[in-house]
Parts: structure tokens; C-alpha cells; sequence
């Protein structure tokens, strides 16, 4: 069995950013150009995305409550973080529906193409939330050290419960 890393959520985030970003790449390009299936890819990666999303927001619940003690202006940015972390997921779900009922319509063109651009708009203001979240986490753990001690190799205190080699 393959195990997890510890902590989770830094390892999980990554997903759902790329994917919204391309998905939102891609949702503009079959805007402008539908074929080539471009509108299914921009639906299957918008749906992976905010399902990833959903697993980030989870992780990160969980993380946050492993944290500790943290200065006043780290809690305010991990509060900020958690924010834009749910706006992401919400914004992202949004995006992946239109996209999927925009591919789903193909065979109505007008219908399709006025729901590619609801699609495109709100893909972009997914992939601007998930760049704000992606800011946010990293100014906690680079600027203010968050979450860097609480992998079970870093915690002193994991290390004494766990048996030596």
C-alpha cells in the first residue's frame, strides 16, 4: 500500500490549481474554437479541478486545526486562506457545471456558444481565486513558518511515539 504523505493538504493542493488553470486556459480557447473537443476537455479538467478543490478545502479544515499557537496576523492570513479556499471551491463548481452543460449542448450552437462564454468568464474568476488562495497559503508557510512542523518527521513530539529503527 502506497501511504500518504503527512501533512496532506500541501501534497493535494497542487491538483486542483493546475487543473483549474488549464481548465480555464482551455474554457477560453474553446470559447473562441469549438472543436477538437475542446469543450469536454475544458469540462472534464474544470470538474477534476473543483473536485480536487473540494479535497483541498477538506485537508486544509484538518490541517488548520493541527496548527497551534500562531501570531495574531498568521491567523488572520490562515482565516483569509480558508476564505478563498471555499470561494475557489464554490467559484470552481460554478464553472465546471457551465462547462459541462455547454458541452452537453453542443448540438444547439447559439445556446452552447453564450454558455462557452459564462463558462470562460467564470472559469477566470476560478482560476483568480485559486491564484489568491495558492498566495495566501504560500505567505503562511514562507512568511510565517505555518504548517512546516506539523508533518510527523518534523513534530518532536510524533517522533517519541513513534518506534525507533
Amino acid at each position: 500500500m502506497i501511504p500518504l504523505p503527512n501533512p496532506l493538504h500541501p501534497a493535494i493542493v497542487h491538483f486542483p490549481i493546475v487543473l483549474i488553470l488549464i481548465g480555464a486556459l482551455v474554457a477560453v480557447v474553446a470559447m473562441v474554437l469549438r472543436r477538437w473537443h475542446l469543450p469536454w476537455l475544458a469540462a472534464v479538467l474544470l470538474i477534476t479541478g473543483a473536485a480536487g478543490a473540494f479535497a483541498a478545502a477538506r485537508t486544509g479544515s484538518q490541517q488548520a486545526e493541527m496548527v497551534g499557537e500562531i501570531s495574531e496576523s498568521a491567523e488572520t492570513l490562515l482565516d483569509q486562506h480558508e476564505e478563498w479556499g471555499e470561494r475557489t471551491r464554490t467559484i470552481a463548481v460554478a464553472a465546471a457545471i457551465l462547462a459541462l452543460v455547454s458541452a452537453s449542448l453542443a448540438r444547439f450552437p447559439k445556446v452552447a456558444r453564450s454558455l462557452s462564454v459564462a463558462t470562460a468568464l467564470v472559469a477566470g474568476a476560478a482560476a483568480y481565486a485559486v491564484a489568491e488562495t495558492g498566495h495566501l497559503g504560500g505567505r503562511l508557510v514562507y512568511k510565517h513558518g505555518v504548517g512546516i512542523n506539523t508533518a510527523a518527521g518534523n513534530n518532536p513530539e510524533a517522533t517519541k511515539s513513534q518506534p525507533s529503527d
